[in-house]
């Protein structure tokens, strides 16, 4: 009689009514749900999507270029006028991730890299050569400065390559450059006081111009409020030091 279940299974093995009598009283295992295969889902066509703002923010810079001439855009004031402003932010944002670091260029860059730098980027350019005691401290200065502010490009490059017979009792020597033009320059570490620090170089670049831009802030902004970020920062580097100073004290 125990073995009768088999005769109720149908030709493809399949469960039958006689199997599942015999998993409610246990004498079998509860059987495995029948397979069903994911229901076919198309793949979304682009054409049928909803065209909003997050259709724009989907978009790649090149992708907003190419929507320029697209007809539902024309018809459309305010998908327009968000494109053109999402494609303003991904360039701004390239602009800032082209820095970040003081790069060396030689003297052939020079045009391309200075001179002709957007109008909208001003360019700090230090003459250096290496072995040079104060040259190594600047440049460490700069490069803790590019760092914060990746909006201003910095570059470097060595002072004969730049001026031919560009006497060495002249380095460091750092230019500020911004339209092409020169806006200041500095001679030697004497412009920025006894001690060279980021903090310090960063105020003597503000003097009269918003040289530096760390490319969250607004375009634009005064050299007033570039100069009260960089107090901002020096006084937490000052408040940060003292505290270790004296956590190393309550150590001992």
């Amino acid at each position: 009689m125990g073995d009768y279940h088999y005769i109720y299974k149908d030709l493809d093995g399949a469960s039958t009514q006689w199997d599942d009598i015999q998993a409610k009283l246990g004498n079998l295992p509860p059987k495995k749900p029948a397979f069903k295969p994911p229901p076919f889902t198309p793949a979304e066509d682009e054409a049928s999507l909803p065209k909003d703002k997050s259709w724009i923010d989907d978009k790649t810079e090149q992708d907003l270029e190419d929507l320029e001439d697209d007809p539902d855009l024309d018809d459309d004031r305010f998908l327009e006028e968000y494109r053109r402003k999402r494609l303003s932010e991904l360039r701004e944002a390239a602009k800032v991730a082209r820095f970040g670091s003081v790069v060396p260029i030689s003297g052939s860059d020079f045009v391309r890299e200075v001179s002709q730098a957007p109008p909208d980027v001003w360019v700090v350019v230090i003459l250096y050569k290496e072995g040079i005691a104060e040259c190594g401290l600047l440049m460490q200065c700069l490069e803790d400065l590019a760092t914060k502010y990746p909006a201003t490009k910095f570059v470097k490059i060595i002072s004969t390559d730049c001026i031919p017979n560009y006497p060495d009792r002249n380095l460091p020597t750092l230019l500020v450059y911004n339209s092409g033009a020169v806006k200041a320059n500095h001679v030697g570490l004497r412009s920025f006081g006894r001690r060279c620090t980021p903090e310090g170089v960063a105020l003597v670049l503000c003097q009269s111009d918003p040289v530096l831009n760390d490319g969250q802030s607004v375009s634009g902004r005064s050299r007033e409020a570039v100069i009260e970020g960089v107090r901002k920062r020096f006084i937490e580097k000052v408040v940060t030091q003292h505290e270790d100073k004296d956590d190393g004290y309550s150590s001992d």
